[in-house]
């Protein structure tokens, strides 16, 4: 709720949902990630989201406001996850496909790499943000991280300190065109005319495949967040 830059953005409304329902609605639909926890902090201005993931049925970790990486160790810890997914909350319409298949590979190659990510560096449309890693790796970064952007941000420790990571990539440099992420209230209004616009079927996630053939189709759109896009 904290946000600079979008204060109380993943209670804010599109349609009927708050980009919080949405995300966690998105994340639903995954068949490799089994537990969803909303490391959030210890100031009263996140009660709101504590509230909402109780009445969702949400487990809730509450931690450190700036140190985030020692928000997502501890919760990890607690709960004794063996692979962490990061997803943050800056995007709601994660695609959870997208989601399986970095987890699958990870996986299949965790022998060989310590972080699986698909922004190092970025060729997705803006807010597809995944992060898969053991939580020996996480360990190792909280142990060792050293910098506030280290301790801010939780996975550049590993690519500035020599660790293993593979990037998923994209073909096409879509990064440079398309942006779904949650930073700002042009960001939130093109999220809103996403979900609100974009036909779906029912019980079927928002797949960035077909985001970005639903906005081709259209030309009311392109000026909406361009003043971001690819920043």
């Amino acid at each position: 709720m904290g946000s600079t830059r979008l204060p109380g953005k993943v209670l804010m409304k599109a349609g009927p949902q708050t980009f919080l329902q949405i995300l966690l609605k998105q994340i639903s639909y995954s068949k490799r990630i089994d537990q969803v926890i909303i490391a959030t902090t210890t100031s009263s201005q996140d009660d709101q989201i504590v509230q909402a993931c109780e009445e969702a049925g949400v487990t809730v970790f509450r931690g450190s406001e700036h140190n985030v990486l020692e928000r997502y160790f501890l919760a990890a810890k607690q709960h004794d996850l063996d692979v962490v997914v990061r997803i943050t909350s800056d995007c709601p319409l994660i695609d959870p496909y997208l989601a399986d298949e970095m987890i699958t590979f990870f996986h299949a190659h965790q022998d060989r790499y310590d972080l699986v990510t698909n922004r190092h560096p970025l060729t997705f449309p803006d807010g597809l943000d995944v992060d898969v890693m053991k939580f020996s790796g996480l360990k190792d970064a909280f142990e060792h991280a050293t910098t506030d952007r280290q301790k801010e941000h939780v996975i550049p420790y590993f690519w500035e300190e020599g660790k293993k990571v593979y990037n998923f990539e994209c073909a096409e440099q879509l990064f440079e065109k398309y942006r779904w992420t949650l930073d700002y209230e042009e960001d939130a209004s093109m999220i809103r005319y996403i979900v609100t616009e974009m036909p779906v079927e029912e019980s079927s996630p928002f797949r960035y495949e077909k985001i970005i053939r639903f906005l081709e189709a259209r030309n009311d759109w392109q000026e909406i967040n361009q003043t971001y896009v690819g920043k």
